[in-house]
């Protein structure tokens, strides 16, 4: 049973990258219950597809969906990819930046090339989609911008010093961004997950359960402990404040940081 449609974004085209997965997924199917046409973004063309249908499937009739297979950190097949997508759909009205890669390691190992990769995929990412989709959007004078950054933009974390910088980076980025447009129509936000029930935290509690010796209940049991509820953070409860973003009635709510962390971090 798909689950009830509200047009809130009827007319918009959304564009999420890293969206066959996890977070994106999730945002995906929000944003495309919300009435928006929906692109997904990502490397992995086949999972891309398999997204593309699941969502389909189930939704049943309404905005369309479509896929465009891109590298977030290559500035031009970004904007091969976006130009391709809007020629299908339409200018892209809400951008959601979500693609991005965590790679732990202490300081000490972490060489140049573990750091540009984290910059790349992360932060460098971002920006290349943000400046392919903005002028539409300035044009447009209406436009939604939400980077899914992390608790590891607004507070630090051992062991992931670059994914760290890079997320940092992102809150700079959206917070100089949103005051740029802050008369355009065009609203720029973050959302910061904590650990969230995803390939990344899997990955996660592999590395735990690999270097500690510890099994993967206890490995889960530790990073969820981070969480004041004790427990690991839905993609769909991103995704719903993602959407809320989105809406014209958040006009607003620019240049915010907001975790969805279950307490971990508080901003003010």
């Amino acid at each position: 049973m798909s689950a009830e449609r509200i047009d809130v974004l009827a007319g918009r085209h959304a564009l999420v990258t890293g969206g066959a997965r996890g977070i994106g997924a999730a945002i995906a199917a929000a944003l495309h219950r919300a009435g928006a046409a929906v692109t997904l973004v990502g490397r992995d063309g086949a999972s891309l597809e398999r997204a593309v249908m699941q969502l389909r499937a189930a939704s049943g009739a309404g905005a369309a969906v479509q896929a465009v297979q891109a590298d977030v950190a290559d500035a031009d097949a970004v904007q091969h990819a976006f130009e391709r997508a809007s020629q299908q759909a339409g200018p892209i009205a809400i951008l959601v930046n979500n693609a991005g890669q965590a790679v732990s390691a202490p300081f000490g190992r972490t060489d140049a090339q573990l750091w540009r990769r984290m910059l790349d995929a992360n932060l460098n990412g971002t920006f290349h989609c943000t400046q392919a989709a903005l002028p539409a959007m300035l044009d447009a004078g209406w436009g939604r911008i939400v980077n899914v950054a992390s608790t590891a933009g607004l507070t630090g974390y051992a062991y992931v010093s670059a994914y760290c910088a890079a997320k940092h980076g992102v809150i700079g980025l959206t917070r100089a961004l949103a005051l740029e447009t802050a008369r355009s129509g065009v609203t720029v936000n973050a959302v910061c997950p904590g650990y969230t029930e995803t390939d990344l935290v899997r990955d996660a509690v592999a590395n735990i359960v690999a270097k500690t010796g510890r099994n993967e209940a206890q490995a889960r049991a530790e990073l969820a402990a981070r969480n004041p509820q004790r427990r690991l953070v839905q993609p769909e409860e991103v995704a719903s404040t993602v959407l809320w973003l989105c809406r014209p009635d958040a006009a607003a709510m620019t240049g915010q940081a907001i975790a969805v962390a279950g307490g971990e971090v508080m901003t003010g």
